[in-house]
């Protein structure tokens, strides 16, 4: 099952490592993950990669798995609406 990794990065200087913890969990249970926080995406222009990543969702995930705390960010809950859209299980970490 192919899940895509949600969670706040803005204003979190952690980010990176809380991303790579919860890809390694998921992975160990068997998932193939796709972690945006290692998707080498920097310097990308905000707009284009939120594309990347809603198509992403909208065309390869099974799953999308929400870090705690995403609560607050937006960029994930575009995500999320692009999973409910597509009727995709979510996964609550």
């Amino acid at each position: 099952m192919k899940v895509y990794l949600s969670g706040a990065i803005t204003g979190d200087p952690s980010y990176r490592d809380k991303f790579a913890k919860y890809a390694e969990k998921l992975r160990r249970s068997g998932f193939q993950v796709f972690n945006p926080a290692a998707a080498n995406l920097e310097g990308w222009p905000e707009g284009k990669i939120l594309a990347y990543e809603l198509e992403w969702i909208l065309t390869e995930a099974d799953a999308i798995a929400l870090i705690p705390g995403w609560e607050n960010s937006r960029g994930v809950k575009l995500e999320l609406a692009a999973a409910e859209f597509k009727g995709i299980e979510r996964i609550q970490l």
